[in-house]
């Protein structure tokens, strides 16, 4: 009997290369490094905070190596164990025991993601890749066990004590292994290896003719004219020779860091739609037959469909609704429905009244899709006066983050503490690390802190890069309590004298990722399979990053986080409601952009339609322009296509609609914060994948949720 593993955890669909073996079949491997140990290896002293400074991709490799053996070998003890009948098979001598096991692997399999991210110059992507698949190929043998499934199953009906996060717990190693195909007789297990394999060639085939696509333009600006507005960022970006940014010439690439902005400050319209043409027709047969990725489309979709029936599902996207909140595609569709109805009529009212800027200032032909970032970015700059303060030197990132953890102090009742840097190792002097205590003094858990750009070091996949890494998980059994890691791409200080100042949409994302790295390091989760981040439903996993995020639409928070890196000011009263008004510009536009993607994905994975006709379909339906005729946009998109967001696309929205209706009940209440706080704490932030989302919010909001707040946050109602 197969048994392939076909999704990692937060419950995502992400086949990774396959293996299976029989359930009696039991293989003796060699040691990969058998005189590593503790003493000589950094990685294996899992139960220290790690010592990065002794790591070293060759020390990762063994020591990965060694601890996947151990933990290879210990399944199969337990294996062993729930094949007697004759042991009595309970919570904690089958899972309790495989979490106690686990521990190490994973919290060592953790510090190497990291010394990936913050060390990236030492630790390479093909070394990580190759650490990583020898790690999870070590995860994947409780979940190929049948002995320990039918344990499990026999422990879920018949032990009537388990507490509910224990039913998670269990629930969640059921679930798993039958999407891995556990269950499935011989013949049909080789078929869903085979579809499996051919899904992961074509999701690599696909990656790749995206890549090449993109290589292929690039066009070369010598006007020093239509450039002069452009960022310096966005000129060092295209500028063939860096240190003469400023002399040029420049060039236009199809590149993340490049395109968005180059649409946003390019003023001359015919640049603006070729590279957006460009752009929207990668990897089709408008740019080259040999780089197609038409047939491709079909192509996976196909064996995801192939892939979910096997499994005794209707199609894909029912599938995936296994593991998130929403639970069924109607639900989906639903929250789709009711968002769109608000946000396309806002949408025709920001459209109108763009055209209507556009042609005042000169602009004499209807506004297209490729020049609405452009005349947004003016428009945007007219209305609201605040660019004109150089808004970023109102955030220098001590005084924000000083400010951040004061807040969460008083929402939450916990306390921080800076460890100084000779108490604790670290990867780089710029490091800080912090510990949190409850209002008695007793320890919970502990976050490092990397702030600043790194060039040529720390990974940065684009310019906003930031991470929040779980180092460590809580488990009761292993004795361990949480670590995460929080690493982001901030501008550094010129020097001692001077300060780090944040541009506003890095303010967004150091409160995202503090909101995100609470749900971890504040469970009281005992079990590592449930507690913080893990198995939190992936439309539910972004729901107190959102939350945390709605504070800065707050006065209060705004005026609070804000100082003046010289004077000392907070940002005045006026510019603060500036400020609050400008996150909501053109906010029907942007929402029927995500409404449309996260429909379109739910399409295409629960319908046969073929995917041109699906997005001619949908695109009237929520876009406010025609569709270009070059315009095959999802031949480029990997979001959808290769990434773990198949059939998951709307989770950021869903996830946006709970963290808005949680933050609301602060607003209804204001008088009694500190209470709402507690609550929030004891629902979203203590109970992580360990209780039910919807159970979670029922208990912190009395009822179930509603878009409403949404369209109040968004600017719609």
């Amino acid at each position: 009997m197969a048994r392939v593993l076909i999704r990692s955890s937060f419950a995502r669909f992400t086949p990774a290369s396959l293996s299976f073996r029989p359930k009696t079949t039991y293989i003796v491997l060699v040691p990969e490094n058998p005189i590593d140990t503790p003493e000589d290896n950094a990685l294996l002293r899992t139960n220290v905070l790690p010592q990065f400074d002794q790591l070293t991709p060759e020390k990762c490799w063994t020591g990965i190596g060694k601890l996947a053996l151990e933990y290879e070998s210990g399944v199969w003890a337990m294996e062993e164990k729930a094949h007697d009948p004759k042991k009595p098979k309970t919570f904690d001598n089958i899972i309790g025991e495989l979490d106690k096991l686990e521990s190490p692997l994973n919290t060592a399999w953790s510090n190497v993601k990291t010394l990936y991210t913050v060390k990236n110059h030492e630790m390479n992507t093909d070394a990580y890749l190759k650490i990583h698949e020898r790690a999870r190929k070590a995860r994947v043998h409780k979940f190929q066990s049948l002995p320990i499934y039918e344990a499990c199953k026999e422990i879920y009906v018949k032990d009537t004590s388990l507490n509910d996060a224990q039913r998670r717990v269990i629930r969640k190693f059921l679930l798993e292994a039958r999407l891995n195909g556990i269950e499935l007789l011989e013949e049909k297990a080789t078929i869903f290896t085979n579809v499996l394999k051919k899904l992961e060639s074509l999701k690599a085939e696909f990656r790749k003719k995206v890549v090449e696509s993109s290589s292929r333009f690039s066009y070369n600006i010598q006007d020093s004219n239509i450039v002069k507005d452009f960022p310096d960022a966005l000129l060092k970006n295209m500028a063939r020779d860096p240190s003469q940014y400023k002399q040029g010439p420049w060039v236009i690439t199809l590149q993340p860091y490049v395109y968005g902005s180059f649409l946003e400050h390019c003023p001359d319209a015919e640049l603006r739609r070729n590279t957006y043409r460009a752009y929207n027709m990668r990897a089709s047969n408008h740019v080259s037959q040999d780089i197609n990725n038409s047939v491709h489309i079909e192509e996976i979709r196909t064996l995801r469909g192939e892939q979910a029936c096997l499994l005794g599902y209707e199609n894909f996207a029912q599938m995936s609704m296994e593991t998130k909140m929403a639970g069924s595609v109607d639900n989906v569709i639903s929250m789709i429905e009711s968002l769109s109805a608000k946000a396309k009529n806002a949408q025709k009212k920001e459209i109108d009244s763009l055209q209507e800027f556009a042609e005042s200032r000169g602009f004499d032909s209807k506004l297209e899709a490729w020049d609405v970032d452009y005349w947004r970015r003016k428009q945007k700059c007219h209305l609201y006066k605040f660019d004109n303060l150089h808004l970023e030197e109102y955030f220098p990132f001590d005084h924000v983050f000083a400010s951040l953890l004061e807040m969460c102090s008083k929402l939450f009742g916990i306390a921080f503490e800076e460890i100084p840097s000779d108490r604790v190792p670290t990867w780089h002097p710029d490091v800080r690390f912090f510990s949190i205590s409850d209002n008695t003094g007793k320890y919970l858990s502990s976050f490092y802190l990397d702030p600043f750009q790194r060039p040529g070091e720390k990974l940065q996949t684009h310019l906003d890069s930031a991470w929040c890494l779980g180092c460590r998980n809580r488990s009761d059994v292993a004795g361990t309590l949480p670590v995460v890691n929080l690493v982001f791409n901030f501008t550094p200080p010129v020097s001692k004298e001077h300060q780090s100042l944040l541009t506003f949409s890095e303010v967004i994302i150091l409160f995202q990722k503090f909101g995100t790295a609470l749900q971890h390091l504040l469970t009281t989760i005992p079990y590592s399979e449930a507690s913080g981040l893990t198995n939190i439903e992936w439309d539910a996993v972004e729901v107190c990053s959102y939350f945390m995020q709605n504070w800065l639409c707050e006065p209060n928070t705004l005026q609070q986080i804000s100082c003046h890196y010289d004077s000392g000011l907070p940002l005045s009263e006026s510019a603060i409601q500036d400020l609050i008004a400008s996150q909501n510009h053109m906010a029907g536009y942007d929402l029927c952009s995500e409404l449309y993607l996260a429909h379109l994905d739910m399409q295409l994975h629960s319908s046969k339609d073929f995917w041109l006709d699906i997005i001619q379909d949908l695109w009237s339906t929520y876009r406010p322009f025609a569709l270009d005729k070059y315009d095959v946009h999802l031949c480029s998109n990997t979001t959808i296509m290769t990434d773990v967001w198949a059939a998951a696309y709307y989770s950021h929205l869903w996830s946006r609609m709970i963290g808005a209706d949680a933050f609301q009940a602060f607003t209804e209440d204001a008088e009694n914060v500190s209470e709402m706080g507690a609550r929030f704490r004891s629902t979203f932030l203590s109970l992580g994948g360990g209780c039910h989302p919807s159970k979670v919010f029922r208990s912190f909001r009395g009822r179930d949720p509603s878009p409403d707040a949404l369209h109040v946050l968004c600017g719609l109602s």
